[in-house]
């Protein structure tokens, strides 16, 4: 048990207490054009800034059929030990952080909304959610510094003249949390800009555009008239502090959602009047009588969610073209007024093809740039969704048997794959090859032709969030005697089918239905396989066979005999035997004499690096010496008699031993071990024991 000093210890250690005086610092305006003298970066747009957070993270290049993709580790979530992690979409985000980079220097994205395209719960919510969080994180950050300002009345003889500026507050926060250099004029900003570009590299150099907020621009009219025009004076009523983003304080993250018509307000988004303060003011038009706290207003510096964006009534749109071009909005009875912000939304497809038919929103059409944000259509990745959710240390009391998480993610996969129009190819091969294995007469040129032909692919489909549903289902019934087996999460997606709010038509339904067959074929095969390898996992009698073979081929392909070691006598390469292991894995007889070479070749190679030969990493040879083994064992141990009610002393030990390498070897409970022994026992019933090589 943790003592009380020791947790009192473990509070004052935390990072945001020991960086208490860092992340508060203050001082004069001079301090802060030194620090921008030594920093420039610290006045970088909210697109740079953006830009660099990603970027700060890490990256890495990577083929995937012939095209490079880069993959930003940021989208791992860093912060959250992955909680918001994305994957399986590294090509989407990439070109999502393609347009980053243009508008970081400033190529035109900059002057656009971002929308983020895709079908519900394709983790665009998601992507936004862990922007914003970056956006928190790097503030707090010495690379990420940034920095706004406040009008501080000071004491001495001036202090009572400047009641008419101040009123009754001795500190003016900028509403706005505007860049410091906003203060300097506009020609001597761009003196101050040149010099410091000079520096930089031509895609870091520095923009610092717009004005004053109205709030600030009257407080710094009224101090120059007071101080007859002595900038000096006027800035020595400015104090710089450090900004730290936070979603939570509405600074430099606003996040917009659009409500039913009648509850629509623009002042949301750029401010409203403060009616109790106009009577200290006397005017509505007073800058300090109106709070600067719509979303635009508060994201300033950072970024600015639109929820559903069109959901958005017509009016708001014009702000929201106002504030896409022009980086200005307009707040009620105020002229236009300076943002540097991210704009970005999300939008589902019904909302987007309503966009497209609608001539009203043309303006907006134009001056939005489309990101698609698909379903994962690479079963590697869907699993990972899963088993963050469900990994063996999240789910307590329960048991989750091998191949339900992947059974469940092939099926959400299928659902979202087109047909191929390949006459030889099935949906499940398309899906394999996605997933990156190697099919005979298939090139990593077919796959990009796969994809290329494919339009809408994984913009359709079953969403995750069905698939978590369902898995939770199975996990809470009180079926499968504290294991979930993959039958379970079948059935659940099944019946689910029948009340899915999104599957419209009855066509699509089938479709689905079939995909499951599909899908329960495959994991037939998955289990005869493994439970295969569990009854030939005797490593002593593979090895023993291995060796056998080889000695035979070897024979064969330097046209000698073989020794018998019972016999004692030479004699011919044991035919039958080298063709009853290669069959196991289709080699033909036309092509037999090659595979032996290659073997040979093989294990000749190894020797020269001074390497014995292990047949295990030889991964076609491995499966074919198990299938044999198999094959030469099935019959021993009886494992049909698993369906009838005795079974022998000598069966049950025998059965007890595949059980324990279940276990030990492919993740089993003793629960599921043995319902997949009687599984696959009563395939053998059946009869139905088509090997899967």
């Amino acid at each position: 048990m943790i003592s009380e000093k020791e947790l009192l210890h473990l509070i004052q250690d935390a990072e945001e207490i020991k960086h208490f005086k860092e992340l508060n610092w203050r001082g004069t305006f001079n301090d802060y054009l030194g620090i921008f003298t030594k920093n420039p970066k610290v006045s970088r747009s909210a697109y740079q800034r953006l830009y660099d957070m990603v970027v700060s993270h890490g990256m890495e290049e990577y083929k995937e059929h012939k095209k490079t993709i880069v993959k930003y580790k940021f989208f791992n979530d860093p912060y959250d030990n992955g909680r918001d992690g994305i994957f399986g979409l590294d090509l989407h985000l990439m070109k999502l952080v393609n347009v980053f980079k243009a508008a970081a220097r400033h190529y035109g994205p900059e002057k656009r909304v971002l929308l983020l395209h895709g079908p519900v719960g394709s983790s665009k919510s998601t992507i936004i959610r862990l922007l914003k969080k970056g956006f928190e994180h790097y503030s707090r950050t010495p690379e990420g510094a940034l920095f706004t300002f406040a009008w501080v009345k000071k004491g001495g003889d001036s202090a009572k003249q400047l009641d008419a500026v101040f009123g009754n507050a001795d500190i003016i926060p900028c509403p706005m949390h505007e860049e410091p250099l906003h203060l300097i004029t506009f020609k001597a900003r761009e003196k101050l800009l040149t010099e410091v570009n000079k520096s930089l590299p031509v895609e870091e150099k520095l923009h610092i555009e717009g004005d004053l907020c109205p709030s600030c621009r009257y407080v710094y009219n009224a101090l120059f008239a007071h101080y007859e025009g002595d900038w000096n004076k006027v800035m020595s009523h400015i104090e710089v502090k450090r900004l730290i983003l936070s979603e939570k304080d509405r600074v430099g993250i606003g996040t917009f959602q659009p409500k039913d018509e009648k509850n629509q307000d623009s002042t949301e988004l750029t401010g409203d009047i403060n009616y109790r303060k106009i009577a200290e003011y006397g005017s509505e038009s007073d800058p300090r009588a109106f709070n600067f706290d719509g979303e635009f207003n508060i994201a300033n510096r950072g970024l600015i969610e639109f929820i559903e964006v069109l959901k958005l009534d017509v009016a708001f749109l014009y702000d929201l073209l106002g504030a896409s071009q022009e980086h200005k909005v307009k707040p009620k009875k105020f002229a236009q007024t300076d943002i540097d912000e991210v704009i970005v939304g999300h939008t589902n497809e019904p909302e987007y093809r309503k966009l497209q038919n609608n001539e009203y929103m043309e303006a907006l059409r134009d001056r939005t740039v489309k990101i698609d944000i698909p379903y994962i259509t690479k079963l590697k990745e869907e699993q990972k969704i899963y088993l963050k959710d469900y990994a063996a240390d999240k789910i307590k009391g329960k048991h989750i048997a091998p191949h339900t998480i992947e059974i469940a993610s092939m099926w959400a996969v299928l659902t979202r794959l087109e047909e191929p129009k390949k006459a030889n190819l099935t949906l499940l091969q398309k899906l394999k090859l996605y997933d990156g294995k190697t099919l005979p007469g298939f090139t990593e040129d077919n796959v990009k032709e796969l994809r290329k032909e494919a339009h809408r692919e994984g913009m359709e489909g079953i969403s995750p969030r069905y698939i978590q549903d369902k898995i939770s289902n199975a996990l809470v019934s009180e079926l499968g005697g504290g294991c979930v087996n993959p039958f379970m999460v079948l059935n659940e997606l099944e019946s689910g089918l029948k009340h899915h709010s999104l599957i419209s038509n009855e066509e699509q339904k089938k479709k689905f239905v079939e995909l499951l067959t599909l899908a329960k074929e495959e994991y037939d095969d998955m289990v005869k396989n493994e439970v295969q390898r569990a009854i030939a996992a005797d490593e002593d009698a593979i090895s023993r066979l291995c060796s056998n073979y080889v000695d035979n081929i070897k024979a064969y392909t330097q046209k000698e005999r073989v020794r018998n070691k019972y016999t004692g006598q030479d004699e011919e390469p044991d035919e039958r035997l080298m063709r009853s292991i290669e069959e196991k894995i289709d080699i033909p007889e036309s092509r037999k004499d090659d595979f032996r070479r290659e073997i040979m070749n093989y294990i000749g190679a190894l020797a020269v690096e001074g390497k014995k030969f292990d047949y295990r990493t030889n991964e076609r040879l491995h499966k074919a010496l198990e299938l044999k083994l198999f094959e030469d064992q099935k019959d021993t141990i009886k494992l049909t008699s698993l369906v009838s009610s005795v079974v022998d002393k000598d069966t049950q030990e025998k059965i007890d031993v595949v059980k324990s390498r279940l276990i030990k070897n492919h993740g089993y409970c003793d629960v599921c071990s043995t319902d997949v022994l009687n599984y696959v026992a009563s395939i053998f019933a059946r009869g139905d024991i088509k090997e899967k090589h």
